[in-house]
C-alpha cells in the first residue's frame, strides 16, 4: 500500500484536503462523482443548504450501494444454485458410465 498523502479536491465550491493512500486520480474521480450528484440534488432542491444537499446525496448513494449489494447477493445465490445443479448432473452422468 502507498504512503498516505494529501489530495486536494473541490466539491460544491468547498476545497477539502483528503489524507489518503489511494491514487490521487481515483480520489479526484470520486470527488467529481459527488460533485455531479450535488449538482443534481441542487437542481431538484434549490432551497436546500449545502449540508442538506450533502445528506440527500449521501442517502442516494447509500441507497444505490444497498441495492447493488442486494443484486450482487441475489446473483451469487442464483449462480450457486446453478453450480449445484450442474454438479448433480455431472455426478449423475459419471455414475451412468461406471
Amino acid at each position: 500500500m502507498n504512503e498516505p498523502r494529501v489530495v486536494h479536491v473541490e466539491v460544491h465550491g468547498q476545497k477539502y484536503p483528503i489524507r489518503t493512500s489511494l491514487d490521487p486520480r481515483y480520489v479526484n474521480e470520486l470527488a467529481a462523482f459527488v460533485q455531479k450528484r450535488m449538482e443534481l440534488a441542487a437542481a431538484t432542491s434549490p432551497s436546500s443548504d449545502t449540508l442538506g444537499l450533502a445528506i440527500l446525496v449521501a442517502l442516494n448513494i447509500a441507497d444505490e450501494f444497498f441495492r447493488a449489494r442486494s443484486e450482487s447477493e441475489n446473483a451469487d445465490t442464483v449462480l450457486s444454485g446453478r453450480a449445484e445443479r450442474l454438479e448433480r448432473i455431472v455426478d449423475e452422468a459419471l455414475a451412468l458410465t461406471l
